[in-house]
């Protein structure tokens, strides 16, 4: 039997659980109302609190659901502090040393100390009737000192010492003396622990290239005769410089000041960038070609391919190599970084990707200039995606070290921009190694509405090499000439944000080399056309080979500790 008291208990809750039910019914209207108005006014704080302040927000989603910090949903990374260590890929980073040797050596064994070399005919040339100054052999040093090659180091350091002349009666071009002959030295001084004989070789060839910058207002002449010592004027531009070339000489004389204590060689080329400075155009871009007379710009095509693209990378490590305290370049690396953003980032019509558009000036029959956007882009331009996030961790941090990779609160608005463009075009970069030998040929147009392509059997998507036809000789536009420009970009996009996608990419770049540019008998040869297959070679391994394109493949595999990104500036 129940317990009397309980029993009455149970009715009383009884009761009010119907007396409860009935003022529920009545009180239903009145509390979804309620709810509707909390709603709103919810709504409306977020979006008050998010116009005055986005950061609070951003903040809060990180730490409930995480981010990809470095903006690339597709590829997210586990954040592991401001600061890490990214070891080395040992097999990969061998195999690029492996092929380094077989360029190398082969380049050793038909043609040391020659500028150039030719491995389908074994033969080396030089640049000059008069002779070469070791184009070749001192770009590559620095390499084989990273390498660790300890034979192939000695015996290039005693062609050094025992066979290198610039006293050749030839006309050698100023800017890639200067970055590839000068720069070399200085380079392999430095990592030969200051091994004197740089340092020596590295005054002689600046002071007879010197003499290049005595024009009237001191913008150097495209050409030196090294022997005379004697600046030599463009025979088919007189009276023309190109930009990217005088602007592209400043990180070697400003370090070899710094190393002899001598400013002259720094005050010639900081002359130059004031002389930029002040020609500025509105947008901030600068045109390919400026007059040696005046020093203004001339109308010319502005881009970021050849005869553009140096001029933009050295401004950013102009402000490195100063440690961040020459805010000039910083000033002038923002407003050119804001033009082309601007002006020349476009979007393919279908895949949206990220590209750089050329601006060509046209003078129609009443002589008035219009500017034509022209959707090309060379593999130059490649180099900008790793520059372009390089810079966002530099002039567009709100931090003094920014982590690997960046989170979101360290970037401002500008550095988040920049970031995402540098991204976006290494993105775009690799779509165009989509080619029958997975690699990407020198230049490549993209779609826009009013090309005309649709019509075509065979129209593109999204990108395409112009003038390729099936069955017919390929366009120079078509060949893969071993240029380090996407490897470069790997390399840094891979240091500032250890995502392994960047080394996947490299990899498939280094195996495409091995298996479409290497001769057999020793070295590696350009590709005449990238869409087809087997492939057929032009006889020429261009010195940019073993002294960037497998160097950054070697630095995208090894240690991050191997020339950190906060204590190096690459020429």
């Amino acid at each position: 039997m129940g317990n009397p008291e309980r029993s009455k208990e149970k009715k009383g809750q009884s009761k009010q659980t119907s007396t409860g039910k009935q003022q529920e019914q009545e009180d239903k209207p009145f509390i979804g109302l309620l709810k509707l108005l909390s709603v709103i006014v919810l709504c409306v704080a977020v979006v008050l609190g998010y116009w005055h302040n986005p950061t609070i927000f951003t903040n809060l989603i990180e730490f409930w659901v995480g981010s990809s910090e470095h903006w690339d949903g597709s590829h997210p990374i586990v954040h592991s502090g401001s600061a890490i260590h990214l070891p080395a890929d040992i097999p990969k980073r061998d195999a690029v040393v492996d092929a380094f040797k077989h360029a190398w050596l082969a380049y050793e064994r038909d043609a040391m100390g020659d500028d150039e070399y030719h491995p389908i005919s074994h033969k080396g040339s030089n640049l000059t009737n008069a002779g070469g100054i070791g184009y070749t052999v001192i770009d590559s040093i620095d390499t084989i000192l990273l390498m660790g090659l300890t034979m192939e180091y000695a015996r290039a350091r005693a062609w050094v010492t025992d066979r290198l002349s610039f006293k050749r009666d030839g006309d050698f071009n100023t800017f890639e003396t200067t970055i590839r002959v000068l720069g070399g030295l200085l380079s392999a001084y430095h990592l030969s622990n200051e091994d004197p004989l740089y340092l020596e070789r590295a005054v002689e060839l600046a002071d007879r290239i010197l003499p290049a910058f005595e024009t009237h207002l001191g913008l150097p002449l495209p050409m030196v005769n090294l022997g005379k010592r004697q600046g030599v004027f463009d025979k088919d531009l007189r009276g023309l410089v190109s930009t990217a070339e005088v602007a592209t000489l400043q990180l070697e004389f400003r370090y070899l000041s710094h190393l002899t204590d001598d400013d002259v060689y720094w005050r010639r080329v900081e002359n130059v960038m004031r002389i930029i400075k002040n020609a500025r155009l509105p947008h901030g871009l600068a045109s390919i070609y400026m007059s040696l007379f005046d020093g203004q710009y001339v109308t010319s095509a502005i881009r970021l391919g050849s005869r553009g693209d140096s001029y933009y990378e050295y401004l950013l490590k102009q402000y490195i190599q100063t440690n961040g305290t020459e805010f000039v370049y910083r000033d002038m690396y923002d407003d050119a970084m804001t033009g082309i953003h601007n002006h020349l980032i476009q979007k393919s019509t279908k895949s949206k990707m990220t590209y750089t558009a050329e601006l060509v000036p046209e003078q129609d029959r009443t002589r008035e200039i219009s500017w034509r956007l022209t959707p090309k882009q060379d593999h130059l331009v490649c180099f900008f995606g790793g520059s372009l996030m390089l810079g966002a961790t530099r002039t567009g941090a709100l931090v003094d070290k920014v982590s690997i990779p960046p989170l979101d609160n360290e970037l401002s608005p500008v550095g988040k921009r920049n970031w995402k463009n540098g991204v976006e075009l290494i993105k775009t970069c690799m779509a165009t190694h989509d080619t029958a030998t997975g690699l990407s040929p020198e230049i490549v147009h993209f779609r826009i509405p009013s090309d005309g392509l649709d019509s075509s059997t065979y129209a593109p998507a999204d990108w395409y090499i112009k003038g390729a036809r099936p069955g017919e000789s390929p366009p120079y536009d078509a060949r893969y000439m071993l240029r380090p420009e996407t490897v470069e970009s790997l390399f840094l996009a891979y240091r500032l944000t250890g995502d392994q996608l960047y080394r996947d990419h490299g990899w498939k770049i280094f195996q495409s080399i091995e298996k479409h540019c290497k001769i057999a008998t020793g070295g590696y040869a350009t590709v005449v056309n990238v869409d087809e297959n087997p492939v057929r070679h032009e006889d020429k391994m261009e010195t940019f080979l073993m002294s960037e394109t497998l160097k950054y493949l070697y630095l995208l595999f090894d240690d991050s500790d191997t020339l950190p990104l906060d204590k190096y500036v690459f020429n």
